[in-house]
């Protein structure tokens, strides 16, 4: 069910430059984002409806869309070519070309999946030298694994993550570096649960926010601060929980 998250602004001149927002974010992202087939630019999930509830309340049209790949998402992005980036986490990179709006969406875990019969002891990021493992090209999982990775570690960087397990399951790399909750959610999917097991110890816990592109003609202060205000008020009523564990039955059982 839908919830105005905001009061509207019947009869008033619209106080924001743009009128509809072109936005975009990582489309292998379930339960928040997702393609629902290779053909299609529409994204569903938990964002896109989290979304247009907020939008509608402030009178702007969200226009979610998938327009490639993540990286070149953020490519958009820093050229101000989107409007809003729906789900990023914070590195030093991004700060420079994005707004994060606070409070954060939710807090992600990232997990280490071993191909079943394969595991390995991780209990510290050293115990993933000297392996080969697998992400999303432009993926990030903190800015201090980001660096600890960049100098100590060898990641195959694909363009989806279906790639990734396929590649662990077939014996060319040694593991996948993934979300825990989407992990879970794209084996399930795939009927590739019973295939891989997720590490114990997690491997970095990160805020997931909403980013107005600094380029973006659309992107004032006062938008971002109307935009904030309605955030916080879906979690406090609880809306964002509930949207995140609708679509993962949704996506699950597609």
């Amino acid at each position: 069910m839908a919830v105005c998250l905001v009061l509207p602004l019947a009869g008033l001149a619209s106080p924001w430059p743009c009128e509809r927002l072109l936005i975009a974010g990582n489309s292998e992202y379930p339960p928040f984002l997702w393609q629902p087939n290779d053909d299609s630019n529409e994204l569903k999930g938990a964002l896109p409806q989290l979304l247009t509830e907020i939008f509608d309340g402030l009178e702007v049209t969200a226009n979610v869309r998938h327009i490639g790949s993540w990286a070149r998402v953020q490519k958009l992005a820093r050229n101000g070519d989107i409007d809003l980036v729906a789900g990023a986490f914070m590195t030093e990179e991004r700060a420079g070309y994005l707004d994060y709006v606070r409070p954060a969406i939710t807090r992600i875990p990232t997990v280490v999946w071993f191909p079943r019969g394969r595991e390995f002891p991780f209990r510290r990021w050293s115990d993933l030298e000297g392996k080969v493992g697998s992400t999303l090209i432009g993926n990030s999982f903190g800015q201090a694994f980001d660096d600890y990775a960049a100098n100590h570690l060898r990641l195959e960087t694909v363009r989806s993550i279906e790639q990734s397990f396929r590649m662990a399951m077939a014996g060319r790399v040694d593991y996948v570096l993934y979300e825990a909750l989407q992990g879970r959610v794209k084996l399930g999917r795939n009927d590739w649960q019973d295939q891989f097991t997720a590490s114990d110890q997690v491997v970095s816990v990160e805020n997931l926010y909403f980013a107005f592109p600094k380029r973006s003609r659309c992107n004032t202060q006062a938008l971002r601060e109307a935009f904030a205000n309605a955030l916080r008020l879906a979690q406090n009523q609880g809306r964002i929980d509930a949207l995140i564990e609708e679509n993962i039955s949704r996506y699950t059982h597609h």
